[in-house]
């Protein structure tokens, strides 16, 4: 009977992809709740009110950064379920493992935005980078091995898939390995990965675009 039931349970692929919305719509929304306007009685003057708006820079910088991260998440995994022909029991939790990790983003982009000048707080923040895009391949290669793929997708489409993870994730990698050197290095680093993939995506695919005609 139990087996049974995990053979028929989570297979609404559309249900998950309305749950995801909703955890990417509150995440995304949370971010912008860490941008607290300077105190009222702290500010006397035009002067004090742009030294006041300044000292909110890094937390903008990290709210920029985030709300890029969570897209370009968003993104890679509305592709995987276009593609899907089917969800199962395993491969809906895989992908709650990985909204699981999406709602911790709030946490880290403040952590961050706290202790910019710390290691640490830079390592804790390409965790929460690191954890979702390594569910997104788990997810991608469980579905491909159990045949949850949608026969019509092509073969140069699977591989790119896998492929554009592995190559964001290296590149994560190595721009979070700048934090030996200086937490603001790291920091430029990642950004310049996500503007890539955000707003010129077609610089890493440009294999891939190949090999899929």
């Amino acid at each position: 009977m139990r087996t049974l039931y995990n053979q028929i349970a989570n297979q609404n692929r559309e249900r998950l992809a309305a749950l995801s919305d909703g955890v990417f719509a509150v995440a995304m929304t949370l971010l912008v709740l860490d941008l607290r306007l300077p105190a009222l009685e702290a500010i006397h003057s035009e002067h004090e009110l742009a030294h006041g708006l300044l000292m909110l820079g890094p937390k903008l910088l990290m709210y920029f950064m985030s709300f890029l991260t969570l897209g370009i998440f968003w993104n890679g995994q509305q592709t995987q379920l276009n593609q899907f022909e089917r969800v199962d029991r395993d491969l809906s939790w895989i992908h709650l493992a990985f909204l699981a990790t999406i709602t911790l983003m709030p946490f880290s982009t403040q952590f961050l935005a706290e202790f910019i000048a710390y290691r640490m707080a830079l390592l804790v923040y390409w965790l929460n980078i690191f954890l979702p895009g390594a569910l997104l391949f788990i997810s991608w290669s469980y579905a491909l091995r159990h045949d949850l793929v949608r026969e019509d997708t092509r073969d140069g489409v699977r591989s790119a898939i896998c492929r554009r993870v592995v190559i964001a994730q290296s590149l994560y990698a190595g721009g979070a390995l700048l934090c030996f050197i200086g937490t603001r290095w790291s920091i430029a680093a990642i950004l310049l990965v996500q503007l890539n993939y955000a707003l010129a995506p077609q610089l890493p695919w440009i294999k891939e675009k190949r090999s899929v005609r």
